[in-house]
């Protein structure tokens, strides 16, 4: 049975990978220093959260839950561009009690749930309702999920559409799908420009597919780019081995830049393809009681 971590098991990895990595983090950069400190191996790495999904994978939501958790805590803060911080506090600490923080942070959940409810006892054990999908995490992730789900239910040929929209939208030139059989995996072609001066093609493949995406097929895209471009990209809803990563930017070899599931939903947010932002804003009243007082 392959073992697996809870958000409570990670908060200190989290802790440690930020520490490691100079106080900030992207989603990314966070998930693989932990999966180092963890010592985890690729199957521990691939395990689906969900059965019969490929993204997030358990791994990736615990640590999404473990960052939630210490940022209510107070050691973490985040951007909306998807980095994270130390606070102050985060700087000056080392090392936390899981279990003080998973009571802290369930106490500031009941306390939130009590004033939107207006009305419960203050003193009640509800504890087994404050589990993180009363979180911003959950909510973050419900979205994701069904996204995921309307991503893997494409046609391959409406994937490759969607994914030569993401690649103009994000400032490619002369985006073609290409699509031929026989072709080593290679679903279309694109220009990047730099400084309006220098330009270079890049071939993609997009794999729209549930599961985790081996070195084989780093290999058998990087064979067949050899004497066409000086670049690689492969697009997935899944998600890529430690062995596929390490493939990519093999030493000298072409690199391929690689873009999971979680990376694709995060830049369909961002462009808003086929995903609506809307900013919710709610009114919280609190009573000073010492200004009355000074009346």
């Amino acid at each position: 049975m392959v073992k697996t971590w809870t958000g409570n098991d990670l908060l200190n990895p989290t802790l440690q990978a930020l520490h490691e990595l100079g106080g900030s983090a992207s989603n990314n950069e966070i998930h693989d220093k932990a999966v180092t400190i963890l010592g985890l191996s690729d199957e521990q790495i691939a395990l689906p959260h969900k059965t019969g999904q490929s993204s997030p994978t358990k791994i990736t939501y615990e640590l999404g839950w473990a960052r939630t958790w210490l940022k209510r805590y107070g050691l973490l803060e985040n951007s909306s561009r998807g980095v994270w911080a130390l606070t102050a506090k985060g700087q000056a600490t080392t090392e936390v009690d899981p279990i003080e923080v998973d009571l802290v942070v369930k106490e500031q959940i009941r306390q939130e749930k009590k004033f939107k409810e207006g009305a419960g006892d203050a003193d009640s054990d509800d504890s087994d309702d404050m589990l993180p999908e009363e979180d911003e995490s959950a909510a973050d992730g419900a979205w994701r999920d069904r996204l995921l789900a309307t991503l893997t239910n494409m046609h391959p040929s409406a994937f490759e559409r969607l994914c030569q929209r993401i690649l103009r939208e994000s400032g490619f030139l002369q985006v073609e799908v290409t699509g031929r059989s026989g072709d080593g995996g290679i679903d279309g072609i694109g220009v990047v420009r730099i400084g309006g001066f220098l330009s270079f093609r890049v071939l993609f493949q997009c794999k729209r597919y549930k599961g985790s995406i081996g070195a084989g097929t780093v290999r058998d895209f990087r064979g067949a780019m050899i004497g066409r471009t000086d670049k690689g990209l492969i697009v997935t809803t899944g998600n890529f081995t430690p062995a596929a990563v390490r493939e990519a930017t093999r030493d000298g070899a072409t690199e391929i830049d690689l873009i999971d599931g979680e990376q694709l939903m995060d830049k369909l947010k961002e462009l808003a393809l086929g995903v609506k932002t809307e900013e919710v804003v709610t009114e919280r009243v609190t009573v000073d009681e010492e200004w009355f007082s000074g009346v």
